[in-house]
């Protein structure tokens, strides 16, 4: 899961979490429909402190079905709604994510955390546009959020509008100089514009950062190997491997939004028969 799709359902467990639960003196009450509707909203709030309990522990698809009973007892709580679409998307279920979360948007429209989250849905989703639109709704909100900012420049990146995925990740970095993602990503656009050793000093600015950061590593073997480096390729590629195998697997590359071009030339690296021969014998990590 993206750490940034974590954090927020993080924030959403949080939230639940702080949300009192009514206690009232059953005395001197006049006899009115209120108390069952005090009992559907308390039932609502343990039912979603449950699903919290569940998250600690990653149980993503157990905690669906009681944020989802949640919703149906407490319809106008934005709390449950965002953090069942938050699930959904984290789940991969992205469009009853997206439904999810725009009722919580009709709740509350101006709240930064579900507009963040509902353009990462789009992202997903592969509706870059809407990703981009939604994403800069919540930035007027909360322009200091450098992941959101993030996710600006990874839609723009998909749009293969360039210039501005760049603009986006240096504001990212900007904020939070030690955001290695950001600078990372700098790289990939850099690699696909042609400019490998611009590339290449991104991604050693971000292994500066996180040297146990793999997809940096891998990066530079690629654009090493690219310029008839091969020594120094192949002692980077399987660094990167050995800290993380998922790294040899080219679909997981295209996940983490290598372009065409980088992933091409990986192909070409990891079916040297050195490189193909460690990724065999190496252990699973990741």
């Amino acid at each position: 899961m993206p750490k940034r799709i974590y954090l927020l359902l993080l924030t959403a467990c949080l939230g639940i979490v702080s949300i009192p639960t009514a206690t009232h003196s059953q005395a001197l009450l006049p006899h009115t429909p209120k108390p069952d509707l005090q009992a559907l909203e308390d039932t609502s709030k343990i039912l979603l402190r449950q699903a919290a309990g569940l998250v600690q522990f990653q149980q993503y698809e157990q905690a669906i079905p009681r944020v989802a009973l949640a919703t149906q007892l407490s319809p106008k709580s934005n709390e449950a709604w965002f953090f069942l679409g938050t699930l959904y998307v984290q789940t991969q279920k992205y469009q009853k994510g997206i439904d999810a979360l725009q009722q919580a948007k009709s709740i509350k429209p101006q709240d930064p955390d579900i507009l963040f989250m509902l353009g990462s849905a789009y992202f997903q989703k592969g509706e870059h546009q809407k990703a981009v639109d939604t994403i800069q709704s919540g930035l007027k909100i909360k322009p200091d959020s450098n992941s959101a900012l993030f996710d600006l420049g990874n839609a723009y990146y998909k749009l293969n509008r360039y210039p501005e995925a760049i603009a986006q990740y240096q504001k990212a970095v900007k904020k939070d100089p030690k955001f290695w993602p950001a600078i990372n990503n700098i790289g990939l656009v850099s690699y696909e514009n042609g400019d490998i050793n611009g590339a290449i000093q991104n991604w050693q600015r971000a292994i500066a950062i996180d040297p146990k950061a793999a997809e940096p590593v891998l990066a530079i073997a690629v654009a090493l190997f690219t310029q008839g480096k091969q020594n120094e390729a192949y002692t980077n590629a399987e660094k990167a491997i050995a800290l993380d195998s998922r790294y040899a697997n080219i679909q997981y590359l295209k996940d983490n939004l290598w372009g065409d071009k980088l992933l091409n030339d990986t192909r070409k690296l990891i079916q040297t028969p050195r490189v193909r021969d460690f990724i065999t014998k190496a252990p699973s990590r990741g």
